[in-house]
């Protein structure tokens, strides 16, 4: 069932994404080279707690970690090491918590020192495209308008949406109906109601769309080793159109 929120509940869910917000700013700045991701998992659940709410992956469905970490080729998902991140490595990092009931969920990829202009032009493309999702957040719009937007800028970009991984309504759960798929149709689908609130968030390949789940039973790789990038905002509809509530 599509949950539709509250104006007080809107708001709730704004303080538990400016949670996530802070972390993701932090480890963002403190990723590096030669920064083991494993620091920045233990950096994102320390900040979390210091703000009053409790991560929202750690022992999600068995995840063992607070921050997925998701280098390179990784897709989501990923675990952290203790391995340094190198000069020219793109870190996608994702980040949930869960403040008076309410989750937050957001996610980002940043450039590991300098990066490749390709790597570069990914980071972009994918970001645009969340930008075109989120424009389509209005009410009386389809499901399938933002689905199809962000397919348009990042194919439109050179690259592929990943299939197998979709965004998702947010609440009081972490996934809620309905399912936001980063392909498909304009005009199609649930059409979108003041208090709806969706984690929009593109996945998109430097090569194919295709994706391997590595041998943790987590870990999204792209199947032919290329690049990927995630960038999300957890997003309200509302009257005055799009309000993203994981800004900082």
């Amino acid at each position: 069932m599509i949950v539709v929120k509250s104006p007080a509940e809107l708001d709730a869910m704004r303080e538990a994404n400016r949670v996530v917000a802070r972390v993701l700013q932090a480890v963002e700045a403190e990723a590096g080279p030669g920064i083991a991701t494993a620091r920045l998992d233990a950096m994102a659940e320390e900040i979390c707690r210091s703000l009053g709410a409790r991560p929202g992956f750690k022992g999600y469905h068995g995840y063992p970690y607070s921050l997925c970490c998701s280098p390179n080729q990784q897709v989501v998902h990923g675990f952290p090491s203790t391995t340094p991140l190198a000069e020219g490595d793109i870190l996608s990092l994702d980040f949930g918590a869960v403040l008076d009931g309410f989750y937050g969920d957001a996610a980002t990829t940043v450039a590991v020192g300098q990066i490749s202009e390709a790597a570069r032009r990914l980071l972009e493309a994918t970001e645009a495209a969340l930008t075109a999702g989120i424009e389509e957040c209005r009410p009386g719009r389809h499901l399938g308008d933002v689905s199809a937007a962000v397919q348009r800028v990042a194919e439109g970009a050179g690259f592929s949406v990943v299939r197998q991984f979709v965004g998702h309504g947010i609440g009081r759960n972490l996934h809620e109906e309905p399912q936001v798929p980063n392909f498909g149709a304009p005009g199609r689908g649930v059409v979108l109601k003041p208090g709806m609130v969706l984690a929009i968030e593109p996945m998109v390949n430097a090569g194919g769309y295709a994706v391997e789940i590595l041998d943790d039973g987590w870990t999204a790789v792209t199947a032919d080793g290329k690049l990927s990038a995630h960038f999300e905002h957890t997003v309200a509809v509302t009257d005055d159109g799009p309000r993203i509530l994981s800004l900082p």
